[in-house]
């Protein structure tokens, strides 16, 4: 069975939401932190229900909502996200009021809006939608998993139209404790240069981002689904070229078929190593780009590339924003993303022109 993208939105750092042009301008942050640049939630969203939903629960229900429209679905036959941190906001609020409150009269709005899976649970409130409806919390498989879960369960019959999103979203309490662990430049930076700068570290970053599965080739799909694989710590980089050669075996096809890699690269020099050895190697002489100095680096950032590729695929040709786009003319029929966080979890997406 053929599983196609019907349809793609994203809230991210860049201006993805809403605008007609793809990737056309590309948006400078300062810092190393991206934030989303966020929409009128008040045309997507009662504002009744603006009032008591988080950041990230607005840009989760919103790009799902969008993301409906496009496809012309009004009720999915599944509802699937993935998320590594949650609702960041929310669990801060909650943990603060537990200290300043000495754990008395504490409100649960705040509790209740924090679990991982409230913004699956939002979208269906608001479709009125009772079918299946799940959450996984991966880490850096999170959205693999979601996106695993709706391809089972097409490949099984159990639905032909499944809404997928990743949604992760960063906060001034948690990337204090993420710098913690090195995982941010300490150097002024911008996500303009972010890869000519060799250090250690990377920036920050967030996103939501929905996909429309469908089982009927139609003119309007953004790209055929091909296939996934994730891969858990990988002993050496000849593992890891193992693991892509296997992949692409089982999807039939050569190396040689792919007409443009995406590649998970954050402009951590530590990160970035294997990356630079495939492209020396098992990816030498083919396009390569990356996607995360539009978006930053978070445990879902592989849905922005997914984003990304769908798009490149239906409108065949690379964004103008993007800095090495030197060949716009070429036919992009098969796109490969790979991407890992923190060197642990590995995926790989393949996906095709219809």
């Amino acid at each position: 069975m053929d599983i196609f993208i019907r349809s793609a939105s994203s809230i991210s750092p860049q201006k993805t939401f809403g605008h007609s042009s793809f990737l056309s301008e590309f948006v400078i942050h300062e810092g190393n932190r991206l934030k989303c640049i966020e929409p009128e939630y008040k045309n997507f969203i009662d504002a009744k229900l603006i009032r008591r939903m988080s950041r990230i629960i607005k840009m989760g229900v919103a790009s799902a909502i969008q993301c409906l429209k496009d496809g012309a679905i009004e009720i999915p036959d599944a509802i699937i996200t993935g998320t590594a941190y949650g609702c960041l906001e929310d669990t801060g609020v909650f943990l603060t009021k537990m200290v300043e409150q000495k754990e008395e009269l504490l409100t649960p709005t705040a509790f209740i809006q924090s679990t991982h899976n409230t913004v699956a649970a939002q979208i269906a409130l608001m479709l009125h939608c009772h079918h299946y409806n799940n959450t996984f919390v991966h880490r850096g498989f999170s959205f693999e998993s979601a996106l695993l879960d709706a391809i089972m369960m097409m490949k099984d019959n159990a639905a032909s139209n499944v809404l997928v999103g990743g949604v992760d979203e960063i906060t001034d309490a948690s990337q204090k404790i993420l710098s913690r662990f090195g995982l941010y430049k300490n150097e002024n930076i911008s996500n303009e240069n972010l890869y000519s700068a060799k250090s250690k570290g990377t920036i920050a970053g967030e996103g939501a981002a929905f996909f429309l599965l469908s089982n009927q080739l139609s003119e309007n799909n953004l790209a055929k689904l091909d296939g996934l694989k994730t891969f858990y710590k990988p002993s050496d980089n000849q593992e890891i070229e193992n693991q892509i050669l296997s992949f692409l075996e089982e999807e039939s096809i050569n190396i040689n078929d792919i007409d443009l890699i995406i590649t998970g690269r954050n402009g951590d020099e530590r990160n970035d190593e294997i990356y630079e050895t495939l492209a020396g190697s098992l990816f030498h002489g083919i396009e390569q780009i990356n996607f995360k100095y539009f978006c930053g680096e978070y445990p879902t950032a592989i849905d922005f590339a997914l984003y990304l590729g769908a798009n490149i695929i239906k409108v065949n040709k690379l964004p103008e924003s993007l800095f090495n786009a030197e060949t716009k003319n070429k036919d992009f029929k098969k796109i490969l993303i790979y991407n890992h966080y923190l060197g642990i979890h590995h995926s790989l997406l393949l996906i095709s022109a219809c």
